[in-house]
């Protein structure tokens, strides 16, 4: 039952159960909303996350978290690429590069952002099972937005519960089941061959609930060589098995059988023609094929009124063939690898987690929570000549496997009326290993391991000063661990690069929530960050891509959001990041003729000194049925393309329309989506790939573009 006596329901346990493994940090609560409906007046408080069985308001609960809600993702674009909808989130920088072969480029306070494909330093979790891979790795296009109801975007100390690659945590929810049958089905068309189908199911009776979600998305591509597809299934079912049981099952999988890379751009390239793609690029035909299929069950038990425990399990499997844009000439040599990575992951994991709440008087209480975690990967990885697109001979050939395992706990105890203090623990350790089965005269045997470990305290204050005003501060360590991908190779030499170290750092934040009137909210973090054994890209070439440690870093900056309705049928929405990322001690990056000095004091590549987007919506009362116009205004900052700092995409600002429509009639529901982004058609990189040795370095946005959706809702009885 909830704290007032009302009787839980199943949309509050689906909260609750896919919550619960965020409980670490919703002892101490969730932030700011970033994203609103514009249907009603503005909600400053757009949703209320689990806390030890209890419903709490984003407003009460000292965390940076952000709240995108699901008419910001109906609203924001296709519904593909989490860049729609994240845009809005102070914080995170998330870099559409128009190229699926790679996904998207995601970084929390600039962890993440030396990825050249697929996501690091950030935690994925869907509907409480983990997204992100056990060796710490995530792919952004497994999410199928379609489906989604909310995204929770979690920042700051807090965060290093997760373990390993928590520099932040983003969390998706599918939306809750429909009350009764329903059923819907949408059509996109867009600007250069973009269509997508998707449909939807979903219905509920009491103790029982089930939504499912299928889509199709294909795209000629901007840019030459850059075509794809891909197919997506969500679903999940969820019952009240007892009166104190609970049970939820989740599927979600991804077909993408083809994905054209059209890789970088030299600046030269870029300025010439952002539209082509390297000759080497098409003369290997650069792609990437995967599908990955992942089943999770979340268990929740109520023992008594203060007592709960999860459980969670999942297995998973990911098939992916990825062709590089690697010359023949470069793959002939001993250390090469080939040019096209062939691999097979299975994976699994679990995991208990046990809260309990110590009643105190004046409504006070203690709140414990306690855990473990385990999860395991088994990758079967083969390395093929890529000879113009033509698989050829065997270059590599090796079984990996990494354990990740994890003890954490946390306490948080309101040792006065206004005032809560946390603190909590988190042990990890994260093991690699990987036996060798291609051994020839110029390639000895490399099997070998390594194990990273750490434990990493986190701690806590906050102050309720008024009903409309909560400050908070947090203070943590964590420690992130190079993946299979970046252990991959070694600089002039054969095998896994063992000698790469995990970054360790600490983390220190200081927030405030206020409610300026009713209809007004603003949210500010200031956040410091140092780390040493910072794992930066060393050589990037041809798609081989090798890593080193490079001493210390900092990150320190500010981040803040702003959500107000300007009377009945105007909102508006900012929010904005200032990050200044630099390292503090020079080192060598590169080999050869393409090594070069990095001086202390430059800044760290990929990461956007800034980010901003601000947002005004019209919505007039109509008796004929509901209209929507709004402008958006994107800012990124300027970013580094590599770490010695010698070129950069520069500053850019685009500016974004949108118009929708929505009738009801009998039970039906229609609703039509217009966009115009880039508006002004300007030209800039989307993203940079980082110390690229060709200099390849820009992969150029999408230029003005259209999108045209209609979605069909039906309830039945």
């Amino acid at each position: 039952m909830h704290d007032d006596g009302r009787p839980v329901s199943l949309h509050d346990r689906t909260h609750r159960v896919a919550w619960h493994w965020m409980s670490l940090v919703s002892l101490c609560g969730s932030g700011a909303a970033a994203g609103q409906s514009i249907a009603d007046p503005v909600t400053l408080d757009p949703v209320t996350v689990s806390a030890q069985r209890t419903r709490e308001s984003s407003f009460d609960a000292p965390a940076a978290i952000s709240v995108v809600t699901r008419d910001t993702i109906e609203t924001a674009g296709p519904q593909v690429n989490l860049s729609e909808a994240l845009r809005t989130v102070p914080g995170i920088n998330i870099l559409n590069r128009e190229n699926y072969a790679q996904d998207l480029q995601l970084s929390i306070r600039g962890f993440g952002a030396r990825s050249t494909f697929g996501i690091r330093g950030v935690r994925i979790i869907v509907d409480g099972i983990p997204a992100t891979m056990p060796d710490g790795q995530a792919q952004a296009s497994s999410i199928d937005l379609n489906t989604a109801g909310r995204i929770e975007v979690l920042r700051g100390p807090l965060a290093q519960l997760y373990g390993n690659a928590a520099g932040g945590v983003v969390q998706v929810f599918t939306q809750d089941d429909a009350a009764q049958p329903t059923t819907s089905l949408s059509i996109v068309g867009g600007s250069y061959g973009l269509w997508k189908v998707a449909s939807t199911f979903s219905t509920s009776t009491p103790g029982y609930g089930l939504t499912l979600g299928a889509s199709w998305f294909q795209t000629d591509g901007w840019r030459d060589h850059s075509a794809a597809e891909r197919g997506q299934f969500n679903g999940r079912w969820q019952s009240d098995l007892t009166p104190t049981l609970h049970a939820s099952v989740v599927v979600n999988s991804i077909d993408q059988p083809v994905s054209l890379d059209p890789a970088g751009l030299t600046r030269a390239q870029w300025q010439s023609d952002p539209r082509q793609t390297a000759a080497v690029v098409v003369l290997q035909d650069a792609r990437k094929s995967v599908q990955q299929t992942q089943i999770g069950n979340v268990e929740e038990w109520r023992i008594d009124d203060n007592t709960s425990a999860t459980a969670r399990l999942y297995v998973g499997q990911r098939d992916l063939d990825n062709a590089l844009s690697t010359p023949l000439s470069a793959q002939l040599a001993p250390t090469s690898s080939g040019g096209i990575v062939s691999f097979a992951r299975a994976y699994f994991g679990t995991g208990l987690l046990v809260s309990h709440r110590i009643p105190l008087d004046a409504g006070r209480a203690i709140r414990l929570v306690g855990g473990l975690d385990y999860d395991r990967l088994y990758e079967n990885r083969q390395g093929y000549i890529d000879n113009a697109g033509v698989q050829g001979a065997l270059k590599r050939d090796e079984r990996n496997v990494v354990d990740d395992r994890g003890l954490f706990a946390q306490a948080a105890w309101d040792f006065a009326t206004a005032w809560t203090l946390t603190a909590g623990v988190r042990s990890s350790s994260v093991r690699f290993s990987s036996d060798d089965r291609f051994i020839t005269a110029t390639n000895p045997d490399d099997s070998g391991g390594v194990n990273y470990a750490a434990t990493n305290p986190v701690a806590g204050m906050s102050w309720r000063a008024t009903s409309t005003l909560n400050v908070y501060a947090n203070v943590g360590r964590g420690f992130e661990t190079p993946t299979f991908s970046e252990l991959a190779y070694q600089p002039n030499a054969t095998g896994l690069n063992f000698g790469l170290r995990a970054s360790h750092s600490r983390h220190a934040e200081l927030g405030l929530k206020w409610k300026l009137t009713e209809q007004q909210r603003l949210d500010v973090a200031l956040f410091d960050v140092g780390t040493r054994d910072e794992i930066v890209v060393d050589t990037n070439d041809g798609g081989r891509s090798t890593y080193k440690n490079a001493g210390r870093t900092t990150r320190r900056g500010v981040e803040a959001s702003y959500v107000s309705q300007l009377g009945e049928s105007v909102h508006a929405t900012l929010s904005y990041t200032q990050l200044q990322a630099r390292f503090r001690d020079g080192f060598a990056s590169g080999d050869g003729a393409s090594a070069v000095q990095v001086t202390a004091g430059n800044r760290l590549p990929g990461v956007a000194s800034r980010n901003g987007f601000a947002e005004l919506a019209w919505q007039p009362r109509t008796a004929w049925g509901g209209f929507t116009l709004a402008a958006e205004l994107i800012h990124t900052g300027k970013i580094y393309a590599s770490d010695a700092n010698d070129d950069a995409a520069a500053s850019a600002t685009v500016f974004n329309i949108r118009s929708s429509l929505a009738q009801e009639f009998d039970r039906w529901k229609i609703t039509e989506l217009l966009r115009l982004d880039n508006a002004a058609d300007k030209r800039y990189a989307g993203s940079v790939i980082v110390n690229d040795a060709n200099k390849r370095y820009f992969e150029p946005a999408l230029a003005r573009n259209w999108l045209l959706g209609v979605t069909a809702r039906r309830e039945f009885d």
